[in-house]
């Protein structure tokens, strides 16, 4: 390197291969592969490690980004990975599926000009490489306290819930109704996104750990909340939202219109059990797909109806490209493969007789009315139909909560969020004392990092009023 050009510059942006697109649409698996030897170094050494770490502020768990990428520049795996996981309890996760253009790269300062550095695939090199070599978390210094937490949901949440309690000697039991844990990490998030044996290793890490997973239980069903207020010092529930919202449309009752929720987990459910009989939601080949929606969910869709053999797919959006709220390298991603897409474009119904044959849309112009985000307005005469044999809605989710909430003192807001905090409540404490919540079902629907954000400082509290109470009644 030449001594008067900084390194950032002679060394540029440079993502892990990735692989090509004719061939990764024939398959599920993860299409980001490692780093070439001595390229990640390379990268991380990019970081200037400025002032003012604009990316540990913009990354909702607050990582300590510039340090551990020093750590990974000098080779320091097991200390990176160790540093890594202070804030984020699954960073192999969240380096593969947070959008960190909005996030982390979006705030790095070499963005603007330079091309951000990569922080995301370091941040899951380094942990898959440390776990590689035999790396665990160390918990020889924490001492056991002889209490016990329930975690309802082994999604985002109650992973990183999980994980914080047993770092604070709580024994933790997380409970969840699915065969697998990660909710919508395994069963929603498609593989070519994030394998599922990354989630299965992270199963394996926190079992290590002394957490204890009670899988194929559903809550209220085979085993009554009551038991768990009985039989536990406190309980977590982050039981995620899957109730979706409905389109709206005329004709979206008809055969072949379905929630995008429901297509993703039907199309991982096949892929993980190969003997299920065969789902006919899943059948796309030589048919027309439309998309409805502009987030990571619709992205999701877009590239699984890909891979299933549809002959065209189209995603429809409302607003423009700058106002979509997905991850650009999503966008991106199924762009490359073959999507294409319709923007300023506003769903009017679902056509058909016997099932979707069509959709019609209309054009929309963005409206600035003073109130905040442009809204879309749609222009007169500009109606159009589109061929669309299967029509997946992605306009979001909603918590479904359970019925024993209201039943053990849980307050609801309208729609279905768990409601946590107020005055005189711990962070992320419910009105149930003894029950706290967070990840999508006190949020909505939102990002993996927000829900490990969630159930981390959830357990902080639970160990805080636990260890309060041990005071107490000594």
């Amino acid at each position: 390197m030449k001594d008067d050009i900084p390194f950032f510059v002679e060394i540029p942006r440079l993502p892990p291969r990735e692989v090509p697109v004719a061939v990764r649409v024939l398959g599920w698996n993860e299409i980001y592969g490692a780093f070439e030897p001595g390229q990640g170094e390379q990268q991380a050494a990019r970081c200037i490690d400025c002032g003012n770490p604009y990316c540990e502020w913009q990354c909702p768990v607050h990582n300590y980004v510039p340090n551990w990428l020093k750590l990974a520049k000098e080779g320091r795996v097991f200390e990176a990975a160790a540093l890594m996981h202070e804030t984020n309890p699954l960073p192999e996760i969240c380096g593969r599926v947070c959008p960190q253009d909005r996030l982390c790269e979006g705030a790095c300062t070499l963005e603007d000009g330079f091309g951000a550095v990569t922080i995301g695939a370091i941040e899951k090199t380094i942990v898959d490489e440390a776990f590689r070599q035999g790396w665990r978390p160390d918990l020889s210094n924490v001492v056991p306290s002889g209490r016990r937490v329930a975690v309802v949901g082994a999604g985002p949440a109650g992973l990183a819930a999980a994980d914080r309690l047993a770092r604070a000697g709580i024994e933790a039991t997380v409970f969840d109704r699915h065969a697998e844990i990660g909710g919508l990490l395994t069963y929603g998030i498609p593989p070519f996104k994030l394998d599922k044996d990354v989630v299965r290793l992270r199963r394996r890490v926190l079992e290590g750990m002394g957490v204890t997973f009670r899988l194929g239980v559903e809550i209220g069903r085979a085993l009554p909340f009551a038991a768990l207020l009985d039989g536990y010092d406190a309980v977590f529930v982050g039981t995620g939202a899957y109730r979706e919202v409905e389109a709206g449309l005329p004709g979206d009752t008809l055969p072949g219109v379905m929630p995008a929720l429901p297509f993703l987990i039907a199309n991982v459910r096949a892929l993980i059990d190969v003997d299920a009989a065969p789902d006919p939601r899943l059948d796309l080949r030589g048919k027309h797909v439309v998309v409805l929606g502009g987030g990571d969910t619709a992205m999701d869709c877009n590239r699984t109806a890909i891979r299933l053999g549809a002959v065209s797919v189209t995603c429809i959006y409302r607003r423009d490209e700058a106002n979509m709220p997905g991850s650009r390298r999503e966008v991106k991603n199924a762009r490359d493969e073959g999507v294409r897409f319709l923007f300023n474009r506003q769903p009017l119904g679902v056509l058909g007789g016997v099932r979707a044959e069509g959709l019609r849309v209309g054009e929309t112009r963005l409206v600035d009315d003073g109130r905040g985000r442009a809204r879309p307005v749609l222009v007169e005469g500009s109606e159009q139909v589109l061929p669309a044999d299967v029509v997946i809605v992605a306009f979001g989710f909603r918590p479904s909560p359970p019925e024993w909430c209201v039943e053990s003192g849980i307050a609801l807001a309208g729609d279905g969020r768990l409601l946590v905090d107020g005055e005189g409540r711990l962070p992320f404490q419910t009105t149930n004392p003894r029950v706290f919540a967070g990840g999508d079902a006190v949020r909505g629907a939102d990002l993996v990092v927000r829900a490990v954000h969630d159930g981390r400082e959830a357990a902080a509290s639970i160990a805080k009023m636990l260890a309060a109470a041990a005071a107490t009644a000594a």
